[in-house]
């Protein structure tokens, strides 16, 4: 079974989660893999894992991506639309490398929007922005000048709709062909 996973990184008010959805439509024979979940279920561990501000510091959360959707590409096939935000450079590198190794390959993408949308964005989600999502714009800007660019398909989202970045998204990952299962390499 020929299996790929696409990967949406980007920071909150990127589109990440709409975006997901709408490829996941596209793309015949996929699903969508919320890592966050992953996340959640080890902040559940009683007593808990040792104290962070995020828990993709925790090395199993990135044991477990790669194990998960290792996991559900070997049971159901096709592709994984995962939506999830990695800024730190070693944890993308251990994710990657991760899949790697058991030859499942990854078609990155960054949705990424100027820092005044994405600010625009957040703020207008609820009627108190989240401190949380916020303290990642800088972040997310860092990695986007230093690694995560170099690394990934940039899909600029500030001028699109949810359903166009989906659409830009397919398009490359298909080689232009909609309703078509995802190319196992990134075109040159």
């Amino acid at each position: 079974m020929c299996s790929v996973i696409v990967w949406l990184n980007g920071t909150h008010g990127a589109g990440k989660t709409t975006t997901s959805s709408l490829v996941q439509q596209l793309i015949p024979d996929s699903r969508v893999f919320d890592a966050e979940k992953v996340g959640e279920t080890l902040m559940d561990i009683t007593p808990g894992l040792p104290e962070t501000d995020n828990f993709q510091h925790w090395p199993p959360w990135r044991q477990l991506v790669v194990e998960t959707a290792r996991r559900v590409l070997d049971y159901t096939g096709g592709t994984l639309v995962i939506p999830m935000t990695v800024l730190v450079e070693q944890y993308w590198h251990e994710i990657s490398t991760g899949l790697a190794q058991h030859a499942i390959p990854v078609r990155h993408f960054v949705l990424h929007a100027d820092q005044d949308t994405l600010r625009r964005r957040i703020e207008g989600e609820h009627p108190v922005p989240s401190p949380f999502r916020l303290k990642y714009l800088e972040p997310y800007a860092e990695a986007a000048r230093t690694w995560l660019h170099a690394e990934a398909e940039v899909v600029d989202t500030t001028h699109l709709t949810p359903a166009q970045a989906a659409m830009q998204i397919v398009l490359r990952a298909t080689g232009g062909s909609p309703g078509a299962q995802p190319q196992l390499t990134r075109p040159a």
